[in-house]
């Protein structure tokens, strides 16, 4: 059995009135003590939250969870199922013609686009020249909206994989 020693320490007692205002907030006197006892903590958050998977690692791609895309001088709606993604991939183009060209990623509501990722090229440096970026993040798309994968010309070319992390009430998709 430990010994139970009394700590008098405005500036503790003033954190604990902020942090934990049903524990003695509202003004009523309390006592914070020590113990020479030793409490083991045992975090139990990821079981309560119903996942016992790492965030990182819940995030993984798998073979069976995720859907790849490729696309070259077109558009494609690569997601209108409603909850939250991962998005990862690549957009890589070749500076050969006299316009600028685009790959972009938008979220669409039926009626505007909101790009959340864009890569473009520049009119035809001399000598022509290959740009590349990697993109990896995570959207969110409510009822109604979906996420569109563009690339405006041939030789713009856009490719990577989308995978569901969790469904429209948060609920986390295990790989």
């Amino acid at each position: 059995m430990g010994q139970e020693y009394f700590i008098n320490s405005q500036e503790l007692e003033d954190k604990i009135r902020s942090l934990l205002p049903s524990q003695g907030g509202a003004g009523a006197g309390f006592d914070l003590s020590a113990s020479t006892q030793i409490i083991p903590v045992i975090d139990v958050t990821e079981s309560a939250e119903g996942s016992n998977v790492r965030a990182d690692l819940q995030s993984a791609f798998s073979k069976s969870n995720s859907t790849e895309f490729d696309v070259e001088g077109a558009s494609t709606t690569v997601i209108s199922t409603t909850g939250y993604w991962r998005i990862f991939g690549i957009s890589t183009m070749l500076s050969d013609t006299a316009s600028i060209r685009y790959n972009r990623i938008q979220l669409n509501d039926g009626v505007t686009f909101k790009k959340v990722f864009q890569h473009s090229m520049p009119v035809k440096p001399t000598p022509s020249v290959i740009s590349s970026e990697s993109f990896d993040f995570i959207v969110f798309i409510p009822a109604g909206d979906s996420l569109l994968v563009q690339s405006t010309a041939t030789g713009a070319i856009i490719s990577g994989s989308v995978r569901q992390i969790a469904d429209i009430d948060g609920n986390l998709v295990n790989p």
